[in-house]
């Protein structure tokens, strides 16, 4: 346990880490879609993701009628760009999750703060008001989570659910949930993998609210971290 109420588990290694983080969530995921009804999923993108969920998705009796994957974060690609987090998103869970449970953010849409709106409109509306669930997050080498960005005017936005980066990251502007989107989340799972991301490891655990991923709520966030991200903390 953490200062602020924040869960920390080191494990092995990433393949324990996306073990423990399917088995977290299969349960949590159950239990609120059968309390409540239905349940939101905010999943985010990169590289350590894709292994959890897909033990998740092979989880049996899993009530995937009554649970929505939205987006956490999208780059501004075409659909089915490698580039896109939905790619894989959907890869994942199209075969278990029926199509109208699926909600891709519209990052390609004309008109950019109608599409942002419009995604919270509809985060609004499957939620029944709620917000979200259950927030997976990652952690950068720089701090930020979702789309986030150090010295991007998106965190400092407070009126919105959802908005985009004023600049373009690694070429390509993002579309995000924003940070009151997060405070209002159920359950947030941090899922950290690589040595790369021990400083910035350190911050979050230590509530640095120079990070962005710092500035988010505490008190209902688990992490899991392999050793290689955990080394050397105290």
């Amino acid at each position: 346990m953490q200062p602020g109420g924040m869960m920390f588990e080191t494990l092995s290694d990433a393949d324990a880490v996306a073990r423990c983080g399917a088995n977290w969530l299969s349960g949590t995921l159950d239990r609120i879609a059968t309390t409540q009804g239905a349940c939101v999923l905010a999943v985010s993108g990169g590289r350590s993701p894709w292994p959890m969920f897909r033990r998740l998705v092979m989880v049996s009796d899993m009530p995937w009628d009554r649970i929505h994957i939205v987006q956490v974060d999208e780059r501004q690609a075409p659909d089915g760009d490698e580039e896109r987090n939905w790619t894989r998103a959907q890869e994942v869970f199209a075969p278990v999750v029926p199509v109208d449970n699926l909600h891709p953010m519209p990052v390609m849409a004309g008109d950019m703060a109608d599409a942002a709106a419009g995604y919270a409109r509809d985060l609004d509306r499957i939620s029944h008001g709620r917000g979200v669930d259950v927030a997976h997050l990652g952690l950068g080498p720089d701090g930020h989570t979702a789309s986030l960005f150090p010295d991007d005017p998106i965190l400092d936005i407070a009126d919105r659910d959802v908005a985009w980066t004023t600049h373009a990251h690694n070429g390509l502007r993002r579309m995000s949930l924003t940070f009151r989107v997060l405070a209002g989340a159920a359950h947030v799972l941090w899922q950290i993998c690589g040595a790369d991301k021990q400083p910035m490891l350190a911050k979050l655990l230590a509530g640095d609210t120079s990070i962005p991923a710092g500035r988010v709520r505490r008190d209902r966030a688990i992490v899991y971290a392999d050793a290689a991200a955990a080394a050397d903390l105290d």
